[in-house]
């Protein structure tokens, strides 16, 4: 099992605390950042795991695998069921009250998608754009019937799929959300978990289309080549129990089977963020009043997803936008520089750990999802576009003076 065989048995499971606790000790001594090995290591040491049986606390290490096997994790841990958070709180406390800076433990997450009426239209073109920007808004989803994704077997995600099913056909018959179901779920694998009288997948897709999905960023990439959702078993069985849904306008997408079981979306070009935020919103609701569909939820963190990171709105909102002056070294070290201390994220325009666009373009995100309101959120992101396109606008002046000292 990767970089952790040393303390796991031949069946995955780890080979008891003297072992596990030892490897932690080995992944701090180069990774001290390493949150969830950090925290198992210091519970343990301080005698907070004693009440736990040999049973759940190998639960616990199952949750904190993938920062066991991966030294290089920042956070390091996945919740394998919704009630992990309650059932394991001494452990997911605090590593999320370090991830999202709860030093005193006393915050509690609260959902909130109204805007005051002076940002009804948040136009960026009220900010100087003058092109349309790639605007998305998603979040991720659980429901209170399956395990995470991190324990789901084969059957559980492809019962999973069935049962979105029955959501999806219902939302074809909606105007505005009507669509497609793109799924990669083998006909051999959808009968062995269903039974023969299932039948064939009949959403299946070719190699093909699918690629062609990941090309256009309406499906995900396969999850078995990531190191962290292997070690974490999210990516297991791959590829089944894995697709997305479609609105015919291309705008609404929901992913199944993906690092939450379900990851809702809407997109667009413009200027207006509340165009797909506004949407967003009402496709969930859209979604919730679907009978048997219930969200996994938390008193104290909002909505349950698999990553302790994506707790509370679960939300990411993103632009894409130009910045070529900040970008000028080809790099968005500068961007990122600028947006940190405006709690703005910098990646590429194909998401974490891509490059930028040879013109210039970023993708700009929050990067709070806890403790903090799905209205803040959109909020932020437009304020943290106004003051970023503010330090491009001075970064550009101040390359105008050398441009044309050079020239002269």
């Amino acid at each position: 099992m990767g970089s952790a065989s040393s303390v796991a048995t031949t069946d995955g499971k780890f080979a008891g605390s003297d072992g596990v606790m030892a490897k932690c000790d080995e992944i701090l001594a180069v990774n001290p950042e390493n949150r969830a090995v950090k925290h198992l290591s210091a519970l343990a040491k301080s005698g907070a795991l004693d009440a736990f049986s040999a049973e759940d606390l190998n639960k616990l290490y199952e949750c904190a695998r993938t920062g066991i096997e991966n030294p290089d994790s920042g956070l390091g841990c996945y919740a394998m069921n919704p009630e992990d958070y309650d059932k394991f709180a001494v452990f997911f406390d605090a590593v999320c009250n370090d991830y999202h800076n709860n030093p005193a433990g006393d915050k509690v997450h609260k959902e909130d998608w109204s805007l005051p009426a002076e940002l009804q239209k948040l136009d960026m073109q009220e900010l100087g754009m003058t092109e349309p920007l790639s605007m998305r808004v998603r979040v991720g989803r659980n429901l209170t019937t399956f395990p995470l994704p991190g324990s789901m077997n084969e059957v559980d995600r492809i019962k999973f799929e069935k049962k979105m099913l029955d959501a999806f056909k219902l939302l074809m018959d909606d105007s505005e959300y009507g669509g497609n179901v793109y799924s990669m779920t083998p006909h051999a694998n959808w009968k062995a978990a269903l039974g023969e009288d299932a039948g064939e997948n009949p959403n299946l897709i070719t190699p093909e289309k699918y690629q062609e999905l990941v090309d256009a960023h309406v499906m995900f990439k396969d999850m078995d080549a990531d190191p962290y959702l292997k070690s974490a078993g999210i990516a297991s069985d791959w590829p089944c129990g894995r697709g997305c849904y479609q609105s015919e306008d291309g705008g609404f997408i929901i992913w199944f089977g993906e690092e939450d079981q379900l990851r809702i979306m809407c997109m667009g070009k413009g200027f207006v963020l509340n165009d797909v935020f506004n949407r967003l919103e009402g496709a969930l609701k859209k979604v919730e009043s679907i009978e048997g569909i219930a969200f996994a939820k938390s008193a104290k963190y909002g909505n349950v997803t698999s990553c302790p990171s994506n707790l509370g709105t679960g939300m990411r909102a993103s632009v894409h936008i130009k910045i070529p002056n900040l970008t000028k070294d080809g790099t968005d070290a500068k961007a990122k520089e600028v947006c940190k201390p405006l709690g703005l994220s910098v990646r590429g325009t194909g998401g974490e750990h891509t490059p930028i666009g040879a013109d210039g373009t970023v993708d700009i995100s929050p990067s709070n999802r806890l403790f903090i309101t799905e209205a803040e959120i959109i909020t932020k992101l437009y304020n943290g576009i106004k003051l970023l396109l503010e330090e491009e606008a001075k970064a550009g002046a101040a390359a105008a003076p050398a441009a044309a000292e050079t020239t002269a």
